[in-house]
């Protein structure tokens, strides 16, 4: 989808026009009453479940729950899914041609924030003839954006389901994605983000921001279940090469994500959620930053995600609760970490499923 009318950002920047990539499942009803939007976290895509075609290595990122007699159920809801602008999967983002200088954006491309993101997905849901969302729905990043949503515009959005989200990042995870960054930048072949200019990419920095992440969103229990002190061969080879098998697990997530994703992209996708403080324009009151919300609320978080750990998903219930909000919270048994909110973990799916039933009878 092409927008001509310019977007403000937060930043001060403005973007004058730009693209919005987006995948559909299921059907929008005459009474337009069953759309849900699907929100991605940082490092997701628009192609959020089903395969684009029969060669295709994985399905969508949330395959798990979207899709004909499951959780989020294209046989009943219309699901919307959008690539976020900055992203680099179609979207208008660094990579995408600057038409004022016919090189891609790169560095120049504005910082944004999650305000702006649901600015922009408003406008499409105006194109895609949506007043009010039944849900806003998504984890980690995702579910940062359904809070928003309820802020920013409140006669539009009747649920939000925030998994493993947080009201804003603690300094230790700002640390994280600044270490991330900086293996970015300090790569060599990042040519102050003009990599593209020079027909290079910053493939080591990249490689190494994910291995980085990939640490935060796995447990302790779940690292040692998975891989222990296995080696991959039968004796210690006494040298820098790959040895242990979590060792080999970190060098292919970081050999995979290099070429599929933008470098330029992962540096801004982080700075939105350094970014991401709601209770800010409030004075640091979370409970008046949500003043202006009318939705219902199902918030989930995982026992043993320690990057957004349960206790912030409860501060963000306690706000809701000081404006008389329905609220729901479920904290969900798992040793998964962080990255659980994609799993099919059975607690998690029948409480995901228990509220979305609820949601259905009110379209």
């Amino acid at each position: 989808m092409h927008f001509d009318q310019p977007l403000s950002l937060e930043s001060g920047g403005v973007l004058a026009g730009y693209d919005i990539v987006y995948e559909t499942y299921g059907t929008l009803n005459a009474e337009r009453s069953n759309a849900i939007l699907v929100c991605h976290a940082l490092s997701g895509s628009h192609h959020a479940a089903g395969y684009h075609h029969a060669d295709d290595r994985k399905p969508g990122w949330w395959e798990n729950m979207i899709g004909p007699g499951k959780v989020l159920d294209s046989d009943r809801f219309f699901i919307v899914s959008s690539n976020n602008l900055g992203g680099c999967y179609g979207t208008t983002g660094p990579a995408t041609i600057n038409p004022d200088s016919g090189r891609p954006f790169g560095p120049d491309f504005p910082l944004l924030t999650v305000r702006d993101w649901v600015h922009s997905q408003a406008r499409l849901a105006d194109r895609l003839g949506i007043g009010t969302w039944l849900a806003v729905v998504g984890g980690s990043l995702g579910g940062m954006q359904g809070l928003q949503w309820a802020i920013e515009y409140p006669e539009r959005v009747r649920h939000v389901a925030a998994i493993a989200a947080a009201p804003k990042l603690t300094a230790q995870n700002i640390a994280f994605n600044e270490v991330a960054r900086q293996a970015i930048r300090s790569d060599p072949d990042f040519h102050d983000g003009r990599y593209h200019d020079h027909g290079t990419e910053p493939r080591g920095g990249l490689r190494l921001a994910r291995m980085l992440g990939h640490i935060t969103y796995l447990s302790d229990d779940i690292m040692a279940e998975k891989f222990g002190r296995d080696l991959r061969e039968d004796r210690i080879s006494f040298d820098f090469g790959v040895e242990f098998q979590v060792e080999s697990y970190l060098r292919h997530q970081g050999d995979s994500f290099v070429g599929s994703f933008d470098a330029n992209t992962y540096l801004l996708m982080t700075k939105v959620l350094d970014y991401f403080d709601p209770a800010a324009a409030t004075g640091g009151d979370l409970s008046a930053a949500f003043r202006p919300a009318m939705a219902d609320f199902m918030l989930m978080s995982f026992t043993s995600d320690w990057r957004f750990a349960p206790e912030r998903s409860r501060e963000i219930v306690k706000a809701l609760h000081d404006n008389d909000l329905d609220v729901s919270y479920a904290e969900i048994e798992s040793s998964q970490g962080h990255d659980a909110f994609l799993l099919q973990i059975p607690q998690y799916v029948d409480v995901f499923s228990a509220y979305v039933e609820r949601m259905e009878r009110e379209i």
